[in-house]
């Protein structure tokens, strides 16, 4: 190889070397998507997802670029909006609500090579992924607050939609008040609607009316605390801390991380590592479900009490969904020393003993 030939082979490489920076540089940040159900500032559900997209900016900086559409129904606007943000060059999504699982799967189809994540779904495809916190370990651990500070033996819970997730969130509360008072007893109410602050205070109201004195919720607003604040009730907030919007009635609340799967997720796309068909699902022991702080009203023993049952969920040495177990008509569900077949657990469309009612159909 002459001297020359040399020269232009290093003239060459650097060339390479210089479009490969330029194509880097065009290329740009990543670019992720975030879908909502509610406003950023509903205080719950959608405010803690944003939490975790700021989380998730903060961790990656200029790695990657976010943007978020707000109050998206689980309608056809769903698949209008999933639509444009593919279009719009957006490599990862993640959608937020249950009800946008058609709308993305459709997407989805249409743009095999954007990454579609979507929470508390059953679907995948080789695009499309799940995830969702264990939602009714935090239930457990609220119902055994609950059972201890009712004087009426009569709890509340504001039901969404009677989704399978839900009615086991429902099933847990009361598993874990039964657990240390078996006199308890659980009302429902369906609101209907994930978030929607005047039926949630609506149905607190019917909920305390009937003798409830601790709620619970599976909806997104702070409504409940506060008509719980305004009757000197107690209750609990799900998704995030609700407690300046309550402070005597806010017992704690079950809360979600989702900084740290948003990190994962964000950095396998970049890294091209990601994966489609798969379902991911976290709960105490990842920190992905986690418990706001506890009302200073909650005695000292009851506090220990969590922190132990806490314990043993995360570490698997305690199964409040172990046997036995039976229906709220007496029928038995599990067998003394059984477990729950998963397959069980994800359809859940039964009250436990100690609900009063059936579930919706």
């Amino acid at each position: 190889m002459t001297r020359y030939t040399r020269v232009l082979g290093r003239m060459a490489a650097a060339v390479l070397l210089s479009c490969a920076a330029l194509g880097a540089q065009a290329a740009g940040p990543l670019k992720v998507a975030f879908v909502y159900l509610g406003p950023v500032g509903d205080g719950g559900w959608t405010f803690q997802h944003d939490q975790g997209r700021q989380g998730l900016e903060k961790a990656m900086g200029t790695a990657i670029k976010t943007t978020y559409i707000e109050n998206v129904p689980e309608t056809a606007d769903a698949e209008r909006v999933l639509r444009q943000l593919a279009a719009d060059g957006n490599e990862l999504i993640f959608a937020t609500s249950f009800g946008y699982m058609e709308p993305l799967l459709k997407v989805a189809k249409q743009f095999p090579k954007v990454k579609f994540e979507h929470v508390n779904g059953y679907k995948q495809a080789t695009n499309v992924v799940t995830y969702e916190p264990i939602f009714d370990q935090g239930f457990y651990l609220m119902g055994i607050i609950a059972g201890k500070m009712t004087k009426t033996n009569t709890l509340g819970f504001i039901g969404s939609f009677p989704i399978p997730s839900v009615v086991r969130d429902a099933n847990a509360f009361i598993l874990g008040a039964k657990s240390v008072n078996p006199k308890s007893t659980l009302k429902v109410v369906w609101a209907s609607t994930w978030y929607d602050p005047g039926k949630e205070r609506q149905a607190a109201e019917t909920l305390m009316g009937q003798g409830a004195d601790v709620l619970s919720q599976n909806t997104d607003s702070p409504a409940g605390i506060q008509a719980a604040e305004a009757k000197g009730k107690y209750a609990f907030a799900l998704d995030s801390d609700m407690s300046k919007y309550g402070p005597k009635a806010h017992l704690t609340a079950s809360t979600e991380n989702w900084t740290d799967y948003y990190v994962q997720e964000t950095k396998a796309v970049i890294a091209g590592t990601w994966t489609g068909n798969r379902a991911t699902r976290w709960g105490l022991k990842e920190k992905m479900v986690v418990m706001a702080p506890m009302n200073v009203a909650v005695p000292a023993d009851v506090v220990k009490m969590v922190e132990d049952k806490k314990t043993a969920i995360a570490n698997g040495s305690f199964d409040y969904f172990g046997g036995p177990i039976k229906d709220n008509t007496g029928k038995e569900r599990v067998a003394a020393g059984a477990k729950l077949p998963v397959g069980d657990y994800m359809s859940m469309n039964w009250y436990v003993e100690g609900v009063e009612g059936s579930v919706p159909q």
